[in-house]
């Protein structure tokens, strides 16, 4: 091996990365991936570095642009990426000889040395050497010959000017000696998903409750009426729980009843009876044909379908019939119900993953998904995915986003803190949080800065629900009207994705004495519903996914800052374009039973303005009212009934 062409830069601590690269980072198509590296070689050589990003697949062409010298040896650069899929980048660099002759010769000229007869020499043979490795544009080769004769005949001065001239430079660059260059391996993994699954509003609602009948169930024709409502509110997603089959032995009644009366529709979750299971509908919501009329109709309104998937299995799912052996076994022979002390699930059975034919079962798990991502549906909420294998989990995402990579996947899982962490940087695209339980400003500032701001940012989007079928906080139970402006408010612009779950705009907030579950819940029973009843806040959601889409410092997630607030009441935050071109200013009071006011802190200086200026104005997105405000401290006054946030935009 020639000692010429050994690699002598050195690369190390590249961020970002997850778990040291071996999991992919997380962006959206067009969302800047800014990169750093310490990047160094022995002796005073110049260095030159560049970023370059592919679609994975070594038959794909790198994408490159220069890094820039930082400090320290600390260099950077950024990329966008315009597919979606598997993507991954890397770092070459190489000691820059062309760069490093130009120093040296530029210092010894500017030194009065005028013997450089050998350095124009060194100089020449550079060109003719990057002349020689041109392959396709001739013009380039030839024009860098004529610079190189012209500098073997040249006295310092015309050397030393020629040597800086910007055309040569950008040649130089453009065809340098990356022969003894060092490559970082492996390159990083990065997954890139379609726009939506950073930004998007989610609306959850039972199919068969879609009309708000207390006694009957509505079917997928008849959802059309709450699709068209959701999407006069301004949201993207609608969201069903489970619309499979429901099994009828051990059928749940009223309020989780062990026992359930005739007429009870039972719990969609327990899946699978006499009609099939995961792949096909609940024969009372009517048939696939029906699901993919609403698909279509969905789709017509410029909306999508999310799909709860639920590896929940009834006594009466065919699987139970079939394949006894995926199951939890008892002593005696008997499958094992699914439990979660206290809590018993008598009319579910739960699979079992580390069965001796778990091939066959994770296989047939994937072809549920693949079945309805076939029908349209691109957008799978999952249940409980904490309590099945973390590789189960990355094996089945990369097999369905290898055929549909515009497939998102939402966890809902509200357990451990590392186990939330492990099944994001394994594939799942958006995560439920713990912003259910966060109400005072310092465990919301915490948490919130812990997602947006820490490496966190790079593989787990929170999707922030302020209520779920299975929880009613506390918060909402007794805060009344105002605590679901508070919470919806917080909800749509802490993070870029958030969602509702039916019932929330109306307020409702009957609960479990002592227990954060709704009373009379519809996972159990029919729910009857005036859609419009008077105290709902319908007219709020609507101005907050209007603002949303309005301002695209919304749209980002990771762009969040907390500002000084002197009210503990009143937390107060911004998000902004990296122009600085939109600019969202929030305060949100905390406190839904008494008017807070105080004085926040505004960066403005940071905006272009200074103490010398008149002042600037901030125009309330949700009232349209305006306000002058001056320097950094501002007073806000707010009220929980009739003013409990301020959104406003900066206005210059």
């Amino acid at each position: 091996m020639n000692a010429q062409r050994l690699p002598t830069v050195v690369i190390e601590n590249v961020s970002p990365v997850v778990d040291g690269g071996r999991l992919p980072l997380k962006r959206v198509q067009g969302e800047e991936l800014l990169v750093e590296a310490d990047i160094f070689k022995d002796g005073h050589d110049i260095t030159a570095a560049v970023l370059k990003w592919r679609p994975v697949g070594l038959k794909n062409p790198w994408r490159e642009t220069p890094m820039t010298f930082l400090v320290n040896d600390r260099w950077r650069a950024s990329c966008r990426f315009a597919g979606i899929g598997p993507h991954e980048f890397t770092i070459e660099a190489w000691q820059d000889t062309f760069a490093s002759w130009q120093h040296e010769f530029d210092k010894k000229f500017q030194a009065g040395i005028t013997d450089l007869g050998t350095e124009t020499i060194e100089g020449a043979q550079l060109l003719e050497a990057a002349a020689g490795r041109i392959r396709k544009l001739a013009a380039d080769a030839t024009r860098l010959r004529e610079l190189a004769a012209t500098i073997r005949v040249g006295g310092p001065a015309e050397v030393d000017r020629i040597a800086h001239d910007p055309e040569l430079v950008v040649l130089m660059e453009t065809y340098g000696d990356r022969a003894a260059s060092t490559e970082m391996r492996p390159a990083v993994p990065v997954y890139v998903d379609r726009p939506g699954a950073r930004f998007a509003a989610w609306y959850e609602f039972f199919p068969r409750c879609a009309e708000g009948k207390p006694d009957s169930t509505s079917t997928f024709r008849d959802c059309l009426g709450r699709v068209e409502d959701a999407a006069a509110m301004g949201f993207d997603v609608i969201y069903f729980p489970p619309i499979h089959p429901i099994g009828f032995t051990k059928r749940k009644g009223r309020n989780n009843s062990v026992t359930s009366e005739p007429g009870e529709p039972g719990s969609p979750y327990a899946i699978g009876g006499p009609a099939g299971g995961h792949k096909t509908v609940e024969p009372t919501l009517g048939t696939l044909k029906d699901f993919d009329w609403l698909v279509k109709q969905v789709k017509a309104k410029g909306m999508e379908i999310a799909l709860d998937f639920a590896i929940n299995c009834s006594p009466d799912h065919p699987y139970v019939r079939d394949h006894p052996d995926w199951f939890y076994q008892r002593p005696d022979g008997t499958i094992k119900y699914a439990e979660n002390p206290p809590k018993r699930y008598e009319d579910i059975y739960p699979l079992n993953f580390h069965c001796e034919d778990w091939k066959a079962l994770w296989e047939e798990m994937k072809s549920i998904i693949l079945f309805w991502a076939a029908k349209g549906v691109r957008i799978f909420r999952v249940d409980n995915p904490h309590t099945k294998p973390v590789a189960f989990w990355g094996w089945l995402i990369e097999g369905v986003q290898a055929k549909f990579p515009d497939t998102v996947f939402l966890s809902e899982a509200f357990t451990k803190p590392k186990m939330m962490k492990a099944l994001a940087k394994a594939g799942f695209t958006q995560s439920y949080s713990y912003f259910t339980w966060r109400n005072a400003k310092a465990e919301l500032t915490e948490y919130f800065t812990e997602l947006t701001q820490t490496e966190m940012k790079n593989y787990y989007r929170a999707n922030l629900f302020p209520n779920t079928p299975d929880i009613l906080p506390f918060f909402l139970q007794h805060g009344g009207r105002p605590a679901f402006l508070i919470r919806a408010t917080l909800a749509a612009t802490l993070s870029s994705v958030y969602g509702i779950y039916s019932g929330f705009e109306l307020c409702e907030n009957a609960a479990l004495p002592g227990r954060e579950e709704y009373d009379d819940s519809e996972k159990y029973q029919f729910k009857g519903r005036d859609w419009n009843a008077p105290g709902n806040i319908k007219e709020h959601l609507t101005k907050l996914n209007a603002i949303r889409k309005q301002n695209r410092a919304l749209h980002q997630y990771d762009n969040l800052r907390f500002l000084p607030s002197d009210n503990e009441q009143i937390l107060f935050y911004m998000k902004a374009t990296p122009a600085l071109d939109n600019i969202v200013l929030v305060a949100v009071s905390l406190d839904p039973y008494n008017a807070q006011s105080g004085y926040v802190e505004v960066p403005f200086d940071e905006f272009g303005y200074s103490e010398r200026d008149d002042g600037y104005t901030v125009r309330d997105l949700l009232t349209g009212e305006r306000f002058d405000w001056h320097g950094r401290r501002n007073y806000v006054a707010l009220d929980p009934h009739a003013r409990p946030a301020h959104v406003l935009r900066f206005e210059r």
